[in-house]
């Protein structure tokens, strides 16, 4: 789906979604008629369905929807941890057939190797693939000042709060130089003044490294902070609902009216499928 021939305001139905895997992609990343299915209890379960979106390069893009809706699961098929049954995810043109160093990915449980220091853990991946020890500390230095953890290159896991934890998460996806950074709810096992600081740390190292970035929550308040478009998925199967524009200034006043009739319209879509679900 791109924003060329979907209404915003329009509830996608299965006719109206196109699923043309063939189609040649134009934008950074390119979902064409993704569909999931799982074995459960020995039967089939859908869990995505004719999934068809453009991210651009460049654009921050938040993914919203009801528990169990295959929010994760369709970001796992971004990152290539998981296959699609149907369809095809592009990044450049080119297929998506696995991991790979131009995806990075960062979870909510941070994910952090417990043996390895705060430097360690950030340049794991350029370890793997055979950079110079010279080189990569000096990457990995560059990323700690970024992330505001340079005088804790030597410390463990076990010694940083979950906000610090996380900001080495960020920093070890972004060493690597991917052309998206995907992140799964990174935010969600923060507590409240720690979580908008984070937030507000993600927008600044964004619009610095001019990322692309494809986040997943399920806070309506996070997703307006943050999006340049915010994607409302529907109750399981999962599809695209509703497709937002948040097109206000940064930084963005949580409380302000224009924020509170999106709110007000991201809840009324979601309110819609609790009760239909």
């Amino acid at each position: 789906m791109t924003r060329d021939n979907v209404s915003r305001n329009s509830f996608l139905t299965e006719r109206s979604l196109p699923t043309h895997p063939y189609l040649p992609p134009m934008a950074l990343l390119a979902i064409r008629g993704v569909c999931k299915k799982f074995l459960a209890e020995g039967k089939e379960m859908l869990t995505l369905k004719d999934i068809d979106l453009d991210i651009e390069e460049n654009e921050f893009v938040c993914f919203i929807g009801p528990s169990g809706c295959g929010k994760t699961t369709l970001l796992r098929i971004i990152a290539g941890l998981e296959e699609a049954t149907r369809g095809t995810v592009y990044l450049d043109g080119m297929p998506i057939g696995g991991p790979g160093p131009e995806r990075g990915m960062v979870f909510q449980e941070y994910s952090l190797f417990p043996w390895r220091t705060v430097m360690d853990n950030i340049v794991f991946g350029l370890e793997l693939r055979g950079v110079p020890e010279a080189e990569r500390l000096a990457q990995g230095r560059q990323y700690l000042k970024m992330v505001g953890l340079e005088r804790f290159e030597s410390r463990y896991p076990h010694e940083l709060s979950g906000g610090m934890k996380q900001r080495v998460a960020i920093a070890r996806a972004l060493v690597n130089h991917p052309r998206a950074l995907l992140m799964d709810e990174p935010f969600g096992a923060l507590d409240a003044q720690t979580r908008n600081t984070m937030q507000s740390e993600l927008l600044r190292i964004w619009q610095e490294e001019k990322q692309t970035v494809v986040f997943v929550t399920h806070s309506v308040d996070e997703a307006i902070y943050l999006a340049d478009r915010i994607v409302i998925m529907s109750a399981r199967p999962g599809r695209i609902k509703d497709i937002i524009d948040i097109d206000l200034p940064r930084p963005r006043n949580r409380t302000s009216p224009d924020v509170n009739l999106i709110r007000d319209r991201i809840l009324s879509d979601l309110r819609s499928e609790i009760v239909t679900c």
